[in-house]
């Protein structure tokens, strides 16, 4: 029932590194665009970063440069290696797929990862 699972957030100081992942059924992960989303309190959730099912990507202008998204299609995951963490970072961070040119979003969301940057 539960298609999407998000891991690896956690506490990082100002500067750090994190790597999240996504666990993705194969019904959703399989020639579909997968993206990463962000929501802090009191916000909308946000894109961060997509990926195609052929690898091309996309980021935020406030991540690049300093996230990078990737995709294994054999193991149906997503990750998202965040380096130079800022507190601006600070969010729960979900996968999601996406279809289609226009990237449409689709499936349910997952729980989340919560992502805490110190100063």
């Amino acid at each position: 029932q539960v298609q999407l699972v998000e891991s690896g957030g956690g506490l990082v100081q100002a500067g750090g590194s994190l790597r999240l992942s996504c666990a993705a059924s194969g019904s959703i992960f399989s020639g579909n665009a997968m993206a990463w989303y962000r929501q802090a309190p009191g916000k909308q959730r946000e894109l961060v970063a997509r990926i195609t099912s052929g690898g091309s990507t996309n980021y935020a202008d406030s991540v690049q440069g300093r996230f990078t998204i990737s995709r294994d299609n054999a193991k149906n995951t997503v990750t998202l290696q965040m380096n130079s963490l800022k507190p601006e970072d600070t969010a729960v961070y979900y996968c999601s797929a996406l279809i289609g040119y226009t990237y449409a979003r689709i499936g349910s969301w997952g729980q989340g990862t919560q992502v805490t940057v110190s100063l």
